[in-house]
């Protein structure tokens, strides 16, 4: 193994009593989103590191099964892919505001993997498009507010109501 570190050790704060799968960490390395079984199907759960504390996502409970977890810098916005019908979407959740972000890709493909910016405006979306693999940009700057490292914000609380 190329790289690897004898000093290399678990973190504190990782649930390791289970299987889980597709890890995201947070910019600032405090949260973890890793999709876990939960009832039969792939659900995402988040953890604190510091704390080893499971956190609670408002919108993500019904809309099963989960894939490709993704953190803002600070994790203030959780994105993943997740079910409604027979459709797959890429969803945003705010958890500052607790608003959820449902996105569909161009041309209304399914997702099949994310990768959101550190600060939140622009996420990858990967689409299969006519049996070839295809990556989409989306420009969030007109619905989320920049996830700054050190938490700064740029509007004041009311605004973000």
């Amino acid at each position: 193994m190329l790289g690897c570190s004898p000093n290399a050790r678990r973190a504190p704060g990782a649930a390791v009593d289970r299987q889980q799968q597709d890890p995201a960490i947070s910019g600032n390395g405090n949260l973890l989103a890793v999709i876990v079984e939960q009832r039969g199907r792939p659900t995402v759960e988040l953890r604190d590191l510091r704390s080893g504390q499971r956190l609670p996502l408002r919108h993500l409970n019904r809309q099963q099964p989960h894939s490709s977890p993704s953190l803002s810098w600070n994790g203030r916005y959780l994105a993943v892919i997740t079910q409604r019908g027979n459709r797959r979407m890429a969803l945003v959740e705010d958890r500052v505001t607790g608003r959820a972000h449902p996105l569909r890709p161009p041309g209304n493909r399914d997702p099949v993997r994310v990768s959101l910016a550190p600060d939140g405006q622009r996420m990858a979306i990967q689409v299969a498009d006519r049996g070839r693999w295809r990556v989409e940009m989306l420009d969030l700057s007109s619905m989320l507010e920049p996830d700054r490292p050190g938490g700064l914000r740029v509007t004041t609380p009311q605004e973000g109501t």
